[in-house]
């Protein structure tokens, strides 16, 4: 995680998380190789972000990166 980061508020959520599954405070974050689209016929897609304890791997939370591509 970078301090930078945390200082703009990024990841201000992220700090102080508890892990609902074993009590853990370490989060990361990582992506999905598979893109979310629109639809089937779609080319365009965003990644979905997984914040994720560092200690169990429970998922916390799942956001698209880019909405506007779902946006008509």
């Amino acid at each position: 995680m970078n301090k930078e980061n945390i200082r703009n508020g990024e990841f201000e959520n992220m700090e102080n998380k508890k892990c609902l599954k074993c009590g853990s405070t370490e989060f990361v974050e990582g992506t999905d190789y598979m893109p979310i689209k629109p639809s089937k016929m779609s080319l365009s897609g965003s990644n979905k972000i997984y914040t994720f304890c560092l200690e169990c791997g429970e998922v916390d939370s799942i956001r698209i990166e880019n909405t506007t591509i779902f946006k008509k």
